[in-house]
């Protein structure tokens, strides 16, 4: 980690885009079976740089992360391929939408929304800590703009792009979607 993605991840209105999801992430990717070294290094950027740039009132923090990510990397020992395929990861995690057969793509946006698959404890705190983050924004405009941002991922036929990881976690985040969007109703 550099001194700029600590200073990123630490920003006080921060409350779940922090270095302790970035921390799960990786603690995911560690587990994740059956991935090269090479491919293990570029998914271990992507994840690092993919909110370093996180303010809830912009539309371009994806972008703003990969371009972060493209000028810090180079110096970090990445090759001008792999800084390309760190870019493009970050980019998905913008609409979690993965062309079919991109399986690195299926495997980032997979562990980026795994937190929606957690417990019911720990996808509450999740649901607080983002309120959090939006506390601009007024409750009367909060709870339906909330609730459609959950029911397009209700919508999608799968929320996990990686088939393995959503056989064995849709059913739980369906299930915490499902359950938020009562609660805001």
């Amino acid at each position: 980690m550099t001194p700029a993605l600590e200073r990123a991840y630490a920003e006080p209105g921060r409350r779940y885009h922090t270095r302790r999801h970035i921390e799960d992430c990786l603690t995911k990717l560690d587990a994740w079976p059956g991935l090269a070294p090479e491919e293990r290094r570029v998914l271990g950027w992507a994840i690092w740089w993919h909110d370093a740039v996180y303010d809830p009132q912009a539309s371009d923090n994806e972008a703003r992360s990969a371009d972060m990510a493209r000028a810090d990397l180079p110096g970090l020992g990445a090759t001008a391929s792999e800084v390309d395929e760190v870019a493009r990861l970050i980019l998905l995690t913008a609409g979690h939408r993965v062309p079919d057969g991109d399986r690195l793509g299926a495997i980032m946006v997979s562990i980026d929304l795994s937190i929606l698959a957690a417990g019911s404890a720990a996808y509450d705190a999740y649901s607080a800590a983002v309120r959090e983050e939006y506390a601009h924004v007024p409750e009367a405009l909060w709870r339906p703009g909330r609730a459609r941002v959950l029911q397009h991922f209700l919508d999608a036929p799968v929320i996990f792009a990686d088939p393995a990881f959503s056989a064995a976690h849709e059913t739980q985040a369906r299930a915490n979607l499902v359950r938020e969007i009562a609660s805001l109703r």
